[in-house]
């Protein structure tokens, strides 16, 4: 009951942040105060109008990025989960790989943009590309991390009781390492996003991202904030699913 009671106040919190963001935007657009020059900054009123009327150009936008990113980050979340667990479980494989990966991780990924030009028959494909790596580096090293943190005195109980090496990393490691893997997933979601729009406003004719770069060539300011307006009610609901999830998973902890 209080747990309900504090969402729902949470929730009136929220409303009311946004109600007053949106007064003091009305009011500083507004001809009175002139705070924001208005073509830059035009009325809430203006731009939810302008949501409305392109909801379904919108609405193939966020599909078409959504997928993009479902794609990349399903791939590479499942492979990083399962090559990180492969060889955290073995203390020599972890030791030798565990710097590797952390230079490996550290490079950005739009650096292999030309690569996947030259390679890739697709701007989606390379897209995909990108956020698999986006994705794969964090979420490994969330997983080594994980692993490496396990409690051995829960491994070597597991041991005693001939549990196969399959059962002990999805009964015993996976469980025990999924706090730190949740941070690699947090992580590759967050870049994912990113770099997903930044690559649909520099080479994309589609999403979300293009949708903002093709009307600021035309210096359309209500349409370049219905984009962004959009772009982060998008990745705050992703945001919060995957939290709940985070936290529906790893409860015991």
């Amino acid at each position: 009951m209080d747990s309900k009671r504090k969402r729902i106040r949470t929730a009136i919190d929220v409303c009311c942040v946004v109600l007053l963001v949106l007064i003091a935007w009305e009011l500083a657009s507004s001809d009175v105060f002139g705070v924001l020059p208005e073509k830059m900054f035009p009325p809430p009123a203006q731009v939810f109008f302008q949501m409305v009327h392109d909801a379904a150009k919108i609405g193939v936008g966020i599909a078409s990025s959504l997928s993009i990113v479902f794609q990349g980050f399903v791939l590479g979340g499942l492979c990083a989960l399962a090559v990180g667990l492969l060889l955290g479980f073995n203390a020599r494989t972890s030791a030798c790989t565990e710097k590797v990966v952390s230079f490996l991780a550290a490079i950005p990924p739009v650096v292999y943009i030309p690569y996947g030009i030259a390679l890739l028959p697709t701007f989606r494909s390379c897209s995909v590309m990108v956020i698999f790596l986006a994705t794969f580096w964090p979420v490994l090293t969330g997983t080594l991390a994980g692993v490496k943190s396990l409690d051995k005195r829960a491994i070597d109980s597991a041991r005693v009781m001939n549990t196969g090496t399959a059962s002990m990393l999805l009964r015993v490691v996976l469980p025990g390492a999924l706090p730190l893997i949740f941070n690699g997933f947090n992580i590759g979601l967050t870049l994912s996003f990113i770099l997903l729009t930044s690559a649909e406003m520099i080479g994309g004719n589609t999403g979300m991202g293009f949708y903002v770069k093709y009307y600021s060539d035309f210096g359309d300011y209500t349409r370049i904030l219905v984009g962004i307006i959009v772009i982060g009610v998008v990745i705050t609901i992703i945001s919060t699913l995957f939290a709940a999830l985070q936290k529906r998973l790893t409860r015991w902890s």
